[in-house]
């Protein structure tokens, strides 16, 4: 019997705003990703509570205080594919020194980062993977529209791969 694809949500930089369109989508995943500035320790209780499976990684604006025992990256398995997840990473042909080192140590199928507020999906054919960074799905920055990516892993194959739109960032109160 051919296994069930998993679906998965990719976001970042929540900024200590969680709301009940995010969690829609996080409620429906297989697994939700977070790559990092939570900001307020509420957004991570929530995401826990909505989640199958949450892994997160910590960000410039969360402190190892209130997140003692999330990693600053991670490398794990999916469906058949590596992911390496950090935070501050750069992009393919821009990677932070230090990144593009473990790039090449890792050997990731999927890096995912976030810290820029800039949606980015491209792939890096020097390094054989798949660049993602979900752009911004907190009010705080810069960013004008909030998103989120979703897909499906099947069998070591990224599929239906889709931006999702939260609207316009605004000056909504935080958490």
């Amino acid at each position: 019997m051919k296994p069930l694809p998993t679906s998965v949500l990719v976001l970042s930089d929540t900024h200590s705003h969680i709301d009940d369109t995010i969690l829609k989508y996080t409620a429906t995943a297989d697994e939700v990703w977070h790559a990092g500035d939570l900001g307020h320790p509420k957004v991570l209780e929530v995401l826990r509570s909505s989640c199958k499976v949450l892994r997160v990684v910590m960000g410039n604006i969360d402190s190892v205080s209130d997140y003692p025992h999330l990693p600053q990256e991670e490398v794990f398995l999916c469906g058949g594919l590596k992911i390496f997840m950090i935070h501050i990473g750069g992009y393919p042909g821009r990677y932070a020194k230090s990144v593009g080192q473990k790039i090449a140590s890792h050997r990731p199928d999927i890096f995912i980062s976030g810290h820029s507020h800039i949606l980015k999906v491209m792939p890096d054919r020097k390094n054989d993977l798949l660049h993602i960074n979900p752009g911004a799905a907190g009010r705080h920055g810069f960013h004008i529209e909030r998103t989120m990516i979703s897909f499906e892993i099947e069998q070591g194959k990224i599929q239906n791969l889709n931006v999702i739109k939260l609207g316009k960032r605004s000056s909504y109160p935080l958490v």
